[in-house]
């Protein structure tokens, strides 16, 4: 029946070998003479046993016949118009009518979009790529398309085709992108891309651009349309806006949302406000589940505010199929984890925490990703997305690939997704995961294990570009919000803008001030004397960049033990240490971030397969850490001086930092109005000292406005009665000074009350 087709042409497309299945299936104009057409129809279906060409408007149906292979139908026929014809097919257990998916050009994908793509500068490229849902010459339907350059065919497979890769091959366009528009399929649809790469083997993987999973271990990408929840947090976006995070407070509650409190299949947890309820729960608890984002935003958010706290701090959310992860060996980068819900219940947490003033932080790991079949490793049959050469592509110790930066798609797909959370989902700001990973060719590789860069140096001169395009765009986009480094060297300008040539994050956690403080709180006090440098070593570079002090998951986990635990002496001392730290911690320059249990004070290792050890708030020391950890958020919140001048060299100044014989330090933070200033004594001893004189800067009153070593926190409850007068006594180079009891182990601030002082007659 046809001229033009020959039996090779047909086996291309049985045999899933056809780059391009539009060049033979769907309807092709064979002559056209005035307003006669005449036009040959084809489809392969492997199912099928007969099937009948339905034009629109018309009854008649044109029957298709087979040629050169008995699942493969022609139809030759003459019309004036021919568009969204149907195909009634007869199987053995059924009939049905569908839209021929050959029919429909690619309605998306522009020449534009296509030349950004592969330049590297499509910031809403997961606009393009993925599945989304479309209506083309008035059919709805799914839009796919994904970049495998290197891949010989590419089917979409799914519930809508039996997962059966003969029926939805894909087209190759420019750019290395195969799409295809299936109509009359939407949203919930699973599917998957079964790739055949070049050395003819087939793979099925879930969407690199899928906003959507299945529940692990299943690992198929759904259907989803982010755009039609309805947010209704305008008003803190655009405050958001405006803001100067850098001179604002910012305590983050870091979070694993899997382990911080887990429910019951039989008694699902209710809302709790307040206190959280003592729920014994374990591991070995096979009716335990984890909350949801719905349930999360009951509990977590009222949690969260009745701490203090201004930013929740989520480990990666981006779908994973290891638990154990804990999220950093990411499978899909556009998707949140089913685990807790669907996309718009995250969205809902988002908007939740927002109306109730609190910010969202998500940890992002775009330096390395999981090894998974299914996920992007060896995607086409080819090293797509990671460094070819292991000795660059491959981190052994995590077992993962390492992103090849120097791809202009691989960093598009990286730059769209660090704006995707921040567009979609109104996340407030992204901690990078491992960033010493990603700049050091050499990291964790020893000797000829690794490759040096063009120079012979050592540094990963495509990442630090992708760094800096990341948080140049981050920052122009979203302006206001936080790009934190997770950065454990001293390279420089991490945290300072692009266009001094720094890597354009605007904070860097603090690594050397963490391990300084956690080494020096778990010495016996008597030894403290002789180490009080861990105290003072981190104001000598705390300019250099913009810091946060974090003491983190990764501190209690590993045999570290928990903060408790890492504390000498009895309990009364243990406790008093941690609320020494946490005082110094609040105290000194730089953002803050605790993690989930630390307010508690457990005392076992945090573990992801369970809850939070909340049954500890049945003892009253657990109780008042608890209590103390919001009294120092609000303290840190309210109190201009201890957030203004985080960074800059007038907001700190030593009073005293050479007391090592009785391991006392005192200093001030001021604010941006220097007369708003506090000072702070720290006796990092169980010896109190009655009479301990500190000099300040001004006379008059100096209330007493917080004391670690107060009896609602579980202290020894010493302390100055309320306040000091200053004495006209030169001492530390200050022209006044105070005669203090400082209590053991023990953090006292004090703030000079003008309206008192005023009244006072000499």
């Amino acid at each position: 029946m046809s001229q033009n087709l020959t039996p090779e042409q047909v086996n291309q497309i049985v045999e899933n070998k056809h780059p391009n299945p539009f060049r033979i299936l769907g309807p092709h104009l064979i002559e056209e003479e005035a307003n006669r057409q005449k036009w040959a129809i084809r489809t392969y279906l492997p199912s099928a046993q007969a099937v009948w060409v339905r034009l629109p408007d018309v009854r008649e149906e044109y029957p298709m016949q087979s040629l050169h292979n008995p699942q493969f139908f022609e139809c030759i026929l003459e019309t004036e118009q021919l568009i969204n014809y149907q195909l009634r097919i007869k199987e053995p257990q059924q009939e049905r009518l569908i839209y021929d998916p050959y029919a429909f050009s690619s309605p998306y994908l522009t020449e534009y979009d296509r030349y950004l793509f592969c330049e590297g500068n499509h910031h809403r490229i997961y606009e393009k790529l993925g599945a989304h849902l479309t209506t083309v010459q008035g059919i709805t339907g799914v839009y796919f398309a994904t970049w495998a350059p290197n891949a010989q065919n590419i089917s979409v497979i799914g519930d809508f085709n039996q997962w059966d890769r003969r029926h939805h091959q894909m087209q190759l366009g420019e750019s290395g992108i195969w799409e295809l528009f299936i109509p009359e399929i939407g949203v919930g649809e699973r599917y998957k891309y079964a790739i055949q790469g070049s050395t003819g083997e087939v793979q099925e993987k879930s969407d690199p651009y899928g906003f959507q999973q299945e529940v692990r271990p299943n690992t198929a990408s759904i259907v989803t349309d982010l755009d039609n929840y309805s947010w209704g947090d305008a008003e803190w976006l655009e405050a958001r806006r405006y803001s100067r995070p850098l001179q604002e407070p910012i305590s983050v509650y870091e979070i694993h949302l899997g382990s911080w409190l887990q429910g019951s299949v039989q008694d699902p947890p209710k809302s709790l406000q307040g206190e959280i309820a003592p729920v014994q729960m374990s591991a070995t608890n096979s009716d335990a589940r984890f909350l949801t984002y719905y349930e999360l935003a009951d509990t977590l958010i009222p949690y969260v505010k009745e701490l203090g706290y201004t930013h929740i701090e989520l480990l990666p959310i981006a779908e994973h199929p290891l638990d154990g992860s804990w999220g950093y060996q990411v499978t899909a980068y556009y998707a949140c984890t089913s685990r807790y819900g669907s996309p718009h219940d995250f969205m809902y947490f988002v908007d939740q925490c927002h109306q109730q003033g609190i910010g969202v932080i998500l940890d992002w790991v775009p330096g390395h990703f999981s090894q998974d079949q299914h996920g992007l490793a060896w995607f086409d049959g080819t090293h797509l997305y990671e460094y070819p050469d292991p000795r660059r592509g491959e981190h052994k110790e995590w077992g993962t690939y390492v992103f090849n930066y120097a791809s202009p798609q691989v960093r598009n797909f990286l730059v769209a997704n660090a704006l995707f959370w921040l567009d979609k989902y109104h996340v407030d700001g992204l901690r990078v995961d491992a960033v010493a990973s990603m700049l050091y060719l050499d990291y964790q590789r020893q000797e000829g294990e690794w490759l040096p860069n063009e120079y012979g140096g050592r540094e990963n001169l495509d990442a630090v570009a992708f760094l800096r395009e990341t948080n140049y765009l981050l920052f122009n986009y979203f302006p206001g919000i936080l790009s934190i480094a997770e950065e454990s060297t001293a390279w420089p300008m991490v945290s300072w803008p692009t266009y001094t040539g720094g890597l354009g994050f605007n904070l860097k956690w603090n690594m050397g001030w963490m391990h300084d403080m956690l080494d020096y709180f778990s010495m016996d006090p008597w030894f403290r004397q002789f180490h009080q440098n861990n105290l003072t070593f981190s104001m000598w570079y705390h300019h250099n960049e913009h810091y946060m002090l974090a003491l983190s998951h990764d501190e209690v986990v590993h045999e570290k033990s928990h903060l408790l635990g890492k504390m000498p002496g009895d309990e009364w001392q243990k406790f008093a240490n941690v609320r020494c730290l946490l005082a110094f911690m609040f105290t000194h320059p730089g953002k803050k971030t605790l993690f989930a249990s630390m307010e508690i004070g457990q005392w076992s290792e945090w573990d992801e397969t369970t809850q939070l050890d909340w049954w500890l708030l049945a003892y009253p020391f657990h109780q008042r850490l608890k209590h103390y950890v919001g009294d120092l958020n609000r303290l840190y919140r309210q109190q201009a001086a201890l957030y203004q001048l985080d960074f800059s060299e007038e907001g700190f100044a030593w009073i005293d930092c050479n007391d090592h014989r009785h391991s006392v330090v005192s200093f001030i933070r001021y604010a941006e109005d220097h007369s708003d200033f506090l000072v702070m004594i720290c006796n990092f001893t169980p010896q109190p000292h009655s009479h301990y004189r500190v000099g300040v800067p001004e006379a008059g009153f100096y209330r007493e406005i917080f004391n670690s070593d107060s009896r609602e926190y579980g202290g020894s409850n010493m302390g100055n009665l309320g306040g000091k007068w200053t004495q006209e006594w030169t001492f530390h180079g200050q022209p006044y000074s105070l005669d203090l009891c400082l209590p053991p182990l023990a953090v006292v601030i004090f703030k000079i009350d003008r309206e008192t002082s005023a009244t006072h007659v000499t």
